[in-house]
């Protein structure tokens, strides 16, 4: 049977201070910034190779908000800022960089409907494209605005990312799954192959850790030889492993399985993700563009 879930109020409240960081980033081409070479005096420019190869911009939550893998590869700079910055830009100034952001395809841009108090937004960071009305978020105009029109928009925002419907928590589920099915994280980075590897770890509570962790795909192979676990063309059983993979060979997403069609599953790293119990033809349905593949704990007699 599916059920509703949500975060609760205390997750919401902290989603509403991490979702958007301090520092504000833009995305510019070469034309844009010389448009700007006359407000450059109190910001770092730095150059698009140089910027996401430096550690201190790869935090797990700056790669969420401003959603880095959606921005268009015609950007070659970015203008790191504090927040003060753009409110002491002119009016006209202000504007045409957050068109720019808009058409490059930065993240913190909002439609306009989901926030329930859409008056109490500044004009100035309002963005029209394709007949909708967008926001564009920095950190000082989000912080003005009141705590009831930020847990409205943020929650309508995290319905866009995830569904909130699941599966019941099934009575056989493991232990050390039951805590963390069909709930909400606070941190960024959890993602579905951290999720997999802690549902098949030796079910120590000294591994929780494990599930809040970023884990790209060689570690999550790694992890999976290491549990014992390898590729098998059977049918799927209880306690396996389902991993998708594209036409490369590389693991797209990855869920185990508790039984009876029944996963454990994250559909990606953000906070807005649940960690959920889902059903193998929602599952399957959701990932089916790449190829699946089992993999089953190998029993040693």
């Amino acid at each position: 049977m599916n059920i509703q879930i949500q975060p609760s109020p205390e997750q919401i409240e902290l989603w509403i201070e991490q979702y958007v960081p301090e520092e504000d980033l833009f995305f510019l081409r070469e034309e844009d910034l010389l448009t700007l070479e006359d407000y450059l005096h109190e910001v770092l420019v730095i150059p698009k190779d140089e910027f996401f190869n430096l550690s201190s911009y790869s935090q797990i939550q700056l790669v969420n908000s401003y959603e880095y893998w959606r921005i268009s590869n015609d950007i070659q700079y970015v203008i790191v800022a504090q927040p003060d910055w753009i409110t002491n830009l002119n009016l006209e100034v202000k504007i045409a960089l957050f068109h720019i952001q808009v058409e490059m395809g930065r993240g913190l841009i909002l439609p306009l409907s989901l926030f329930s108090i859409p008056d109490e937004v500044p004009t100035e960071y309002l963005v029209k494209q394709k007949g909708e009305q967008y926001v564009v978020l920095q950190y000082d105009m989000w912080k003005r605005l009141s705590v009831s029109n930020k847990e409205k928009a943020i929650q309508a925002y995290a319905l866009e990312w995830d569904s909130w419907e699941s599966s019941e928590v099934p009575v056989n589920i493991p232990a050390h799954l039951k805590k963390y099915a069909n709930s909400f994280s606070t941190e960024a980075g959890a993602n579905c192959l951290a999720a997999t590897l802690y549902a098949v770890s030796n079910h120590l509570e000294r591994n929780d850790w494990m599930i809040h962790e970023w884990v790209h795909q060689g570690t999550f192979t790694l992890g999976l030889k290491n549990a014992r676990y390898s590729i098998t063309e059977e049918g799927l059983q209880e306690g396996d492993v389902v991993t998708w993979i594209n036409d490369g060979g590389v693991i797209q997403h990855a869920a185990y399985h508790i039984g009876n069609q029944l996963y454990f599953n994250k559909n990606g790293q953000t906070f807005f993700n649940p960690w959920k119990i889902i059903h193998w033809k929602e599952l399957n349905e959701e990932w089916n563009a790449y190829t699946y593949r089992i993999y089953r704990k190998v029993i040693l007699s």
